[in-house]
């Protein structure tokens, strides 16, 4: 992998670094009372552009490896999928134990976006957003070890 795209990547793990960094005010709030409406939304914003972030960097690596991208109605999903597994230009980015993690993120990165907001309910995203740094911590780790 070249240089350039490590620096992206890099970057862009900054950026999710930020992201969970700045939201934890968020989380003490919410470990301590169910959150209203209004802390519900940052949450799913918050989840919203976690997984974002993990998708940008897919495409990127999928594009430093010539890879063609999906181009259908369930694109995101099978971008993700194909993160499991090597091929002749890349190792798999992701560990198979991810795979149900991940999965759950993108399913609602995807409700977030075609929904209205007063849909949104606490059960749905408290494990996902509670375990957000946990979770990123082994997402991290794997896309480091397998982009070197």
């Amino acid at each position: 992998m070249g240089n350039e795209l490590q620096v992206k990547i890099n970057y862009e793990i900054s950026q999710i670094d930020k992201l969970i960094n700045d939201c934890q005010p968020l989380i003490d709030i919410c470990k301590i009372k169910t959150p209203d409406f209004i802390e519900m939304a940052a949450a799913a914003m918050v989840l919203h552009s976690f997984y974002n972030g993990i998708e940008n960097i897919i495409i990127m690596i999928f594009k430093n490896n010539n890879e063609k991208l999906p181009n259908n109605i369930k694109w995101h999903t099978e971008l993700l999928y194909k993160t499991f597994t090597a091929n002749g230009s890349r190792k798999a980015i992701f560990d198979k134990e991810l795979k149900e993690t991940l999965d759950e993120y993108l399913k609602f990165r995807h409700f977030v976006r075609h929904v209205y907001g007063y849909k949104l309910k606490w059960p749905m995203m408290e494990n996902l957003f509670f375990n957000i740094k946990a979770n990123w911590n082994k997402i991290r780790e794997n896309i480091i070890k397998n982009t070197k």
